[in-house]
């Protein structure tokens, strides 16, 4: 999907909330499975700051997935998200209900995600965004997509996409805050 920087500026000026899908998204895709059932998911560090620069800039996250796992759960803790969203099948559904209810338009949420599920939601959010190894019909129905990969930077480019078309200071961040 084609849009004009300007456009492109005017959607990121109107984001409050970006929210992520999990696996595939913050992860490689990958789970280590032991007898008990899931044990390991991997956690990119950087995607991990991607979250701080968004809570500097007044942008709230959240994470939208279909799994229920206590991984994501004590994930979010440590990212200090704003908003968990789990266990749902109907990704737009859900979010179209916490809208409703903060009283927000699907124009005021990023998204980014990488699957069939996330059809749906990267179509009807404000800025759709796709990590670069994601299924092609997620990357068409997107606004952006980016170079890096699942669980690889790809969401820290995606904030970092965001925050530059918001005319972002990443050098007072740097100055200020580490």
């Amino acid at each position: 999907m084609e849009i004009s920087l300007d456009e492109l500026r005017e959607r990121a000026a109107k984001i409050k909330w970006f929210f992520c899908d999990i696996d595939g998204t913050l992860t490689d895709g990958c789970v280590y499975y032991s007898p008990e059932g899931e044990l390991l998911k991997k956690f990119s560090l950087r995607d991990g700051t991607g979250f701080f620069l968004l809570r500097q800039a007044g942008i709230k996250t959240g994470f939208i997935t279909t799994e229920n796992s206590p991984i994501v759960e004590q994930r979010a803790k440590k990212l200090k998200i704003d908003k968990y969203i789990f266990g749902t099948h109907k990704k737009l559904e859900a979010m179209q209900e916490f809208v409703q209810i903060e009283g927000l338009s699907m124009e005021n949420i990023a998204f980014i995600g990488d699957e069939l599920n996330d059809v749906k939601l990267l179509r009807a959010c404000g800025l759709g965004i796709a990590v670069g190894d994601a299924d092609k019909r997620a990357k068409n129905s997107s606004i952006v997509i980016c170079e890096g990969l699942g669980g690889r930077g790809a969401f820290r480019e995606a904030v970092e996409i965001l925050l530059d078309l918001r005319g972002f200071d990443f050098e007072k961040i740097i100055n200020n805050n580490l």
